[in-house]
């Protein structure tokens, strides 16, 4: 940013102009969006904009991290209800809120996430992929029974990865192959097939060396 806002003033300021900014993208795309549209939007000059972003790039790196951060703001309060969950609900659980985030506010961040897709440009997600690990992590220490798995730092890894980008993508697409419900639903019997699948390895090893697993799938 050029300017960094103090002052309530400019940080709302800076807040309307951001808000404008995913609607211009809504109405003119990522590449037809001015700056000056983004100005007319947000009721401020072109000059003012300028004080606090050198152009529409860096108004877009402030969307992205504003999705971001409220994307993070809505995985974060769920790990106390997602632990205490089977895993068959905690992910559809997880991907209906961030299904909520995208919806609101006329879809505004759909809409970003949209033209970003379509125009493919970079999209670093590596602090949700983060916050979403920490979920996982908190999710084994209170459910024990889970760990032990083979490959499962792997395996976590592309399910959160994977499963991120096919939920954004599946959303930008305005000609969806599947419902939204079939994606949950096929996203959450892919992770539990793989994890059912382990534990039934992971129980035949123990067998054949004298041990055995009580727990309950």
């Amino acid at each position: 940013m050029q300017r960094i806002p103090r002052q309530q003033r400019a940080k709302s300021t800076v807040e309307a102009i951001l808000d404008a900014g995913y609607i211009s993208l809504g109405r003119h795309g990522l590449a037809g969006t001015t700056t000056t549209h983004i100005a007319d939007i947000a009721g401020v000059s072109v000059g003012s904009l300028y004080e606090y972003f050198k152009n529409k790039e860096a108004i877009y790196e402030a969307m992205r991290d504003r999705f971001v951060r409220d994307l993070i703001g809505v995985l974060q309060p769920l790990t106390p209800r997602i632990v205490r969950l089977p895993l068959t609900q905690a992910i559809p659980t997880i991907l209906y809120d961030v299904q909520a985030l995208l919806l609101r506010d006329d879809q505004r961040y759909l809409k970003y996430a949209r033209e970003v897709f379509n125009a493919d440009v970079r999209f670093d997600l590596t602090d949700v992929s983060r916050s979403l690990g920490d979920i996982i992590v908190q999710f084994l220490l209170h459910n024990p029974q889970y760990a032990g798995m083979q490959r499962f730092a792997a395996m976590s890894y592309i399910f959160v990865n994977a499963g991120m980008f096919t939920v954004i993508r599946h959303m930008s697409d305005p000609n969806q192959p599947i419902t939204y419900d079939e994606l949950v639903d096929g996203l959450a019997h892919m992770v539990s097939h793989y994890v059912r699948m382990e534990r039934q390895l992971a129980r035949r090893q123990g067998g054949a060396s004298g041990v055995t697993d009580t727990k309950s799938e």
